[in-house]
């Protein structure tokens, strides 16, 4: 395993009686973007926690970049940059005032932390709402800024789960175009979502994740020759791979209740 790589082996989680995560086993290598797709309720979030030290695992290895989650977890957190599904922002703050806080809870140079904002700010056009209060914001403006808060100290390891949710065409293309410049460098990128078109078009490689199990793992060349399918699209591999596929009796079902 590389040094700039994540190892996640035989990784169980249980809430109660219900078993999120049921044996995962999976190396993130540095240099790409890698994808977790599953649908809602697969465990993409729980995944995702556990590797940002976040969660606690039930059992298991997690070791990012060499640092084991379990002997060193403020080390993990604080050479990741994550933007939750659901970004939790302090709204009586305004977007300045809580980069600020970000930026001082890391300790980044006055300077330095002032011209990031300002330059991720123009980037992703909200220059104009830096100062009002981030409870009035659009949810597309409070997702940018919770994607600038995670890129402020520069990190190692970039991790985002459902990254795109709410941003428009040009700041997805930013952020896409970001995200290679960040994997160019050696350094890691998670890119989690249920959108099989966001992946097909960010990810090089990606896991597909059902029921809190590994079921495929590869390049989109890769899976379309476990599918055993070269010209099935990302949908079709996915709905293959999830026995899903034949959703005929559905449609005809929906139908029916349709036409009565």
């Amino acid at each position: 395993m590389s040094e700039n790589s994540i190892l996640i082996q035989e990784l169980y989680k249980n809430y109660g009686e219900v078993r999120a995560l049921d044996g995962i086993g999976l190396e993130i290598p540095g240099g790409q973007i890698f994808g977790i797709l599953g649908p809602n309720g697969s465990g993409k979030t729980t995944l995702l926690k556990i590797i940002t030290s976040i969660l606690d695992p039930t059992s298991g290895i997690v070791r990012v970049n060499g640092i084991s989650a379990k002997d060193d977890p403020m080390k993990i957190k604080s050479i990741i940059g994550y933007v939750p599904e659901t970004p939790t922002l302090y709204e009586s703050l305004t977007p300045v005032e809580f980069l600020g806080f970000v930026g001082s809870i890391r300790k980044i140079n006055h300077d330095i932390l002032t011209e990031r904002i300002y330059r991720f700010a123009r980037a992703f056009e909200i220059e104009d709402k830096l100062n009002d209060f981030i409870g009035s914001l659009s949810f597309g403006t409070k997702q940018k800024v919770a994607i600038i808060s995670a890129f402020l100290h520069d990190p190692a390891v970039i991790v985002l789960d459902e990254g795109m949710n709410g941003l428009d065409p040009r700041s997805a293309k930013i952020l896409k175009n970001l995200l290679l410049d960040y994997v160019a460098s050696g350094r890691t990128v998670i890119f989690s979502t249920h959108v099989l078109e966001v992946a097909e078009s960010v990810c090089h490689r990606m896991a597909i994740i059902y029921k809190g199990r590994i079921v495929d793992v590869g390049t989109l060349r890769e899976l379309r020759e476990s599918a055993g399918a070269k010209d099935a699209n990302l949908e079709d591999i996915f709905l293959n791979v999830t026995g899903d596929s034949d959703l005929k009796p559905v449609i005809e079902s929906l139908r029916e209740t349709l036409n009565r």
